[in-house]
């Protein structure tokens, strides 16, 4: 008698989708109204800064989110992560000087370096191996669905109300997320009670050495996504598109289009030869916007690098996952953040240093992350032989 595939697509599953979406989407819809807010403020000069100090406590949060991931539970790591977002939501609106909105965007990292790390390990504590591509890939898909919807919906906000109410919808979002994860059940099955020893952790705790090959792909796939968050609100604004969250809905819902076929490829083909082929779509898609002078370029390039995208996510995050062992997971993916965080941050500096508000510096920004890119498939390539001979 034919097995019957593993049931990954349950209750139990969907909530946790449900609830990365309400996530991704809240903190996501302020992204692309920062930048001019921030110079509203009178810090048009910190732009790098909005993206940067956000990454800088995600990755510092990742080894405590990690170990206590492993510990007292993927649930509690998931709310934690949930509840700095409805917080801050709630801050923006008060802390109104510069020092203040920087503040809070130091803040805010820790909501990405909590929840994310702890939702991977719970998908692969509910899939089997051989599928966690799929599983990772269709919950990567939910989370970018929260990608799209959130800077369209935070676009259309701020057209209609005041920015105010972009805060204050941000909180409730992370609110409905925090609702649904509590009615969750815990998937971790000796898991222990907080106490602050839990806290305290040494340079083992830190990156997981088994995983650090798709960390370092993942640290360079990532610089061009810093580079497009600080860069792409400017150049939106520059080429007359009123909604300045277009370019991410486009690049996220073709990405939403490639995410369940690429995972499903990953756990078929494997997942460094299907890694291969998305990083060759994302230096086409880098070299595209570098290139994009038109408002129908822009939304080509941003089209091109969200099927880039929707190629690499499922890929990385089940090899992440692949090269640890199960007691491991929560410090496999925390590693692998860290390395994506490490990107985003240092990809946002380089570009707001650069650009520095001079829109002809755009294109050799998105040259520079392209060539990030050229590094990634030589490693992989050279990663693949090694491994394959040994």
């Amino acid at each position: 008698m034919k097995k019957s595939p593993h049931p990954i697509y349950n209750l139990q599953f969907g909530l946790l989708c449900l609830s990365s979406l309400l996530f991704s989407a809240s903190f996501n819809m302020l992204i692309p109204e920062l930048p001019s807010y921030l110079s509203s403020l009178g810090g048009g000069e910190y732009k790098g800064l909005i993206i940067a100090l956000f990454t800088l406590t995600a990755g510092i949060s990742r080894p405590f989110s990690g170990r206590l991931t492993d510990t007292i539970g993927r649930v509690p790591v998931m709310a934690i992560g949930s509840i700095v977002c409805v917080v801050c939501g709630l801050l923006y609106p008060v802390l109104t000087s510069v020092a203040g909105f920087l503040f809070l965007r130091l803040v805010h990292g820790f909501s990405t370096g909590f929840k994310p790390t702890a939702t991977a390990a719970y998908v692969a504590d509910i899939a089997p191996k051989d599928r966690w591509g799929e599983a990772l890939g269709i919950h990567g898909l939910c989370f970018s669905t929260g990608m799209a919807l959130g800077p369209a919906l935070g676009g259309y906000i701020v057209l209609y109300f005041d920015i105010d109410v972009l805060f204050y919808v941000s909180s409730a979002l992370a609110l409905g997320s925090i609702l649904i994860i509590m009615n969750m059940k815990e998937t971790l099955a000796d898991n222990e009670k907080f106490r602050p020893h839990l806290l305290k952790i040494n340079r083992r705790d830190i990156i997981l050495k088994q995983s650090l090959p798709a960390a370092f792909v993942n640290l360079l796939i990532c610089i061009s996504y810093g580079a497009m968050l600080t860069l792409v609100p400017d150049k939106s604004e520059a080429l007359g598109i009123a909604n300045k969250g277009s370019f991410f809905m486009i690049l996220t819902l073709t990405s939403l289009l490639m995410r369940f076929l690429a995972g499903r490829a990953s756990d078929r083909y494997g997942r460094v030869r299907v890694l291969q082929y998305g990083l060759v779509a994302l230096f086409i898609a880098l070299i595209v916007t570098g290139n994009a002078n038109t408002r129908t370029l822009f939304m080509v390039a941003a089209g091109a690098y969200g099927i880039a995208q929707g190629i690499l996510s499922p890929a990385i995050n089940a090899w992440m996952v692949e090269l640890s062992s199960p007691e491991h997971r929560g410090k496999a993916v925390a590693t692998g953040y860290m390395a994506m965080e490490a990107g985003i941050g240092f990809g946002a500096a380089i570009a707001g240093w650069y650009y520095a508000d001079n829109l002809a510096r755009i294109p050799a920004v998105f040259y520079f992350a392209a060539f990030a890119v050229v590094i990634a498939i030589v490693y992989t390539v050279v990663w693949q032989r090694k491994n394959v001979e040994a």
